[in-house]
């Protein structure tokens, strides 16, 4: 498959990112989307990022943009140093996808890039580029981790987290260091765990059974309060609590939200239901699967009402802050792309404040509950046949219900929402930047929901390799 746009910028096999093609797409944002004050670059630790990464800063200078190289580190810290001196920026990433493939994500000095921008920029690929008149220049910039850990700490304080016994599992995670120094400037106790010298693809929405059990595992063993991880590029969490159970992305988002005083939130339609029956969340607006679409709908809400305390997270976690918090110790400013630092740090610091332990905290939220997979290596033509059918067909979504029962209710928003008779969810959707199919499930027990989930995807593999 080319490498192509999809819900988190360009993807594609490394293999087909060649140097030409890098240079192409960088040219091309160049030529469609405004720079600022310049291009920031960053990556992952990926084995092919690097020489990604200076593909990217050559076709800048060869455009006569000034380059701000930052290395290694998470892409919301990329983002956030950019849009702070008002320039571009170009993160190198696969996010969690295997270490075969690779992609590249922009940034406006505003922000993320929208679908807009992405149609300009497929349209200047084939324009010419001839070299500018004056090289632009390349500056080293390694600070810009270390001001995305302050942001945090001196919004939350020295003793937001005091007294915890943090856990973090490391492996090949760019913000692996980050969250270590993190946690510990917020006074807790920070135990690294699983440092990887290979990349690898970590998942927050579909964490593989062996690793759930490695975390329940290292939380006893090391009497830890909470084990923090994130993906590849650190824009999409991973919190368990004292036990190890992993506590889903959009229930993080939730709680983020309540603990910062959010009214208006956006959220894909593919989040736990519960964010509709929580008091203090005034607007609830569900999107499409995707940070564009969410931060399309936050930028609205603020249209509306500049003041709006408006948040947005995703089914991974990813939150987008999009006012200044008060927070314990200092303002928040606002940072509308997918963070990962922010949905852990924020329940922990409430859960502490307020005496108790992060699943006391969760036990206090209105009972509903996900689970998520994906079936990887998954052709996109047939994903895309099969989701047709279905959505085209009631007969034959009823036959393909059959061993989970009939449907009351069906969403087209975003893929195939289907809501069941017992009032379970089923949510069917092809992935938009790999070959890989996803399913996620709502019920009112966790138990039920992994049991789920396991019956819905045996189906849709079945149906996926049916001859």
């Amino acid at each position: 498959m080319p490498p192509k746009f999809g819900t988190s910028g360009l993807r594609g096999l490394v293999v087909d990112l060649t140097p030409a093609l890098v240079q192409r797409y960088t040219c091309a944002f160049l030529a469609a989307c405004p720079s600022g004050t310049g291009l920031f670059v960053g990556r992952d630790l990926r084995a092919s990022s690097p020489a990604i990464a200076q593909e990217v800063i050559a076709a800048a200078c060869r455009a006569g943009v000034d380059v701000t190289d930052c290395g290694a580190l998470p892409t919301p810290a990329l983002a956030a140093a950019a849009m702070q001196a008002g320039a571009a920026a170009v993160m190198v990433t696969g996010s969690h996808i295997p270490a075969d493939r690779n992609g590249l994500k922009f940034y406006l000095p505003s922000g993320e890039i929208s679908k807009t921008d992405e149609v300009a920029i497929g349209a200047a690929l084939d324009a010419p580029f001839p070299a500018a008149a004056e090289a632009g220049t390349v500056r080293l910039h390694a600070e810009a981790g270390a001001a995305y850990v302050a942001r945090y700490r001196d919004a939350f304080g020295p003793q937001a987290l005091a007294g915890l016994r943090l856990g973090i599992y490391q492996h090949s995670s760019v913000a692996r260091d980050l969250l270590v120094d993190l946690v510990a400037a917020l006074g807790a106790i920070a135990v690294p765990l699983a440092r990887s010298a290979e990349f690898i693809p970590v998942d927050t929405e579909a964490v593989d059974p062996a690793v759930r059990e490695q975390l329940a595992a290292w939380c006893t063993a090391h009497r830890l309060d909470a084990l923090l991880s994130t993906d590849g590029d650190a824009d999409r969490p991973m919190l368990a609590d004292a036990a190890g159970r992993i506590v889903p992305g959009d229930v993080l988002g939730v709680m983020t939200a309540q603990a910062l005083g959010a009214e208006v939130i956006c959220t894909p339609v593919s989040s736990n239901s519960m964010v509709g029956q929580i008091p203090g969340f005034r607007e609830v607006h569900l999107t499409r699967i995707g940070s564009p679409f969410v931060i399309a709908a936050m930028e609205a809400a603020l249209g509306t009402d500049p003041t709006a305390k408006v948040v947005g997270f995703e089914a991974n976690g990813g939150f987008l802050l999009g006012f200044t918090a008060a927070c314990p110790t200092g303002p928040l400013a606002p940072l509308m792309t997918r963070d990962a630092m922010l949905p852990m740090i924020a329940p922990l610091a409430a859960a502490r404040a307020a005496g108790h332990s992060l699943a006391e905290g969760l036990a206090g939220l209105p009972a509903r509950f996900t689970a998520a997979d994906r079936l990887t290596e998954t052709p996109p033509e047939a994903s895309a046949a099969f989701l047709a059918r279905l959505s085209d067909s009631a007969a034959a979504r009823a036959a393909f219900l059959q061993p989970l029962g009939q449907e009351t209710a069906v969403d087209r928003t975003d893929g195939l929402r289907i809501v069941l008779a017992d009032g379970r969810v089923v949510h069917l959707r092809p992935s938009g930047n790999a070959p890989e199919f996803r399913v996620y499930v709502e019920t009112e027990s966790p138990g039920t929901a992994q049991k789920t989930l396991t019956i819905a995807l045996g189906m849709v593999r079945g149906a996926l390799t049916a001859p």
